[in-house]
């Protein structure tokens, strides 16, 4: 997939602009390099539309980072790419994800960017029960590969088959037969059923629970600038606010 990269030229220049009215000694403390984010296309929480990057994620991250005055880049990626490219320092971070002891060898998550419910997606006549232990071997699980999710099947028992790439592919995945079970985000599948002309009352849908999602930090750039993380959250709570 190729990678689409969108600058935040306001931060840029508002950094750059504040640099050039301090003395030589002060411009250095306060120039950074371009933090770097990565993120992958998962409607309604990042997206292309036209040659815009937009979404309800998206959108409140550039809030603030713009409020913040940091000079920043978002690529758009796969998310295995996002997160293996924060890992090995290509990037700074990437967006959004929960979190999960693996992200926690190599990053710091922000304050929840977002909060959403998952849940478990069955065919309206099935009767198995994802709760029931027995049933976590016999029938056929998935979720989107190289997520927290699918981490938590695997890690769980659970049989999981298939490695879908995103949303859209596990919905498919679901309607042909090819899985019996489903885990995913409301929202998320709510937006893909839109798209396809389904509804969710054609589904069994089992609530399973709320998970908070959040910008991964690089560890490297959280302690190269030891203040950045609390000031982002200060702000993502205003944001959210900004963008419902």
């Amino acid at each position: 997939m190729r990678r689409r990269i969108f600058g935040g030229l306001w931060g840029l220049v508002t950094v750059l602009y504040a640099c050039a009215l301090t003395a030589p000694g002060q411009v250095l403390a306060q120039s950074s390099p371009v933090l770097r984010l990565a993120t992958q296309d998962l409607p309604p929480y990042q997206m292309i539309e036209g040659d815009e990057m937009t979404g309800v994620a998206v959108d409140r991250v550039r809030c603030a980072l713009d409020a913040m005055n940091v000079p920043y880049e978002l690529h758009m990626t796969v998310w295995a790419d996002a997160q293996l490219g924060t890992q090995t320092g290509r990037f700074d971070g990437f967006f959004v994800g929960s979190a999960n002891s693996a992200r926690a060898n190599y990053a710091v998550p922000s304050a929840p960017v977002v909060s959403e419910d998952l849940a478990w997606y069955l065919p309206l006549n099935s009767d198995i029960d994802p709760n029931d232990a027995s049933d976590a071997l016999s029938a056929r699980y998935s979720a989107k590969f190289a997520t927290s999710k699918w981490q938590f099947l695997h890690r769980n028992g659970y049989n999981v088959v298939m490695r879908p790439r995103d949303a859209e592919s596990l919905l498919n995945m679901l309607i042909v037969g090819d899985i019996d079970v489903a885990l995913e985000y409301e929202l998320i599948f709510a937006h893909f059923m839109e798209e396809r002309d389904l509804s969710e009352d054609q589904f069994q849908k089992i609530p399973f629970r709320r998970q908070d999602m959040s910008v991964h930090f690089a560890k490297p750039y959280t302690e190269a600038n030891p203040l950045f993380l609390k000031k982002f959250d200060n702000q993502m709570q205003r944001c959210i606010a900004e963008f419902p």
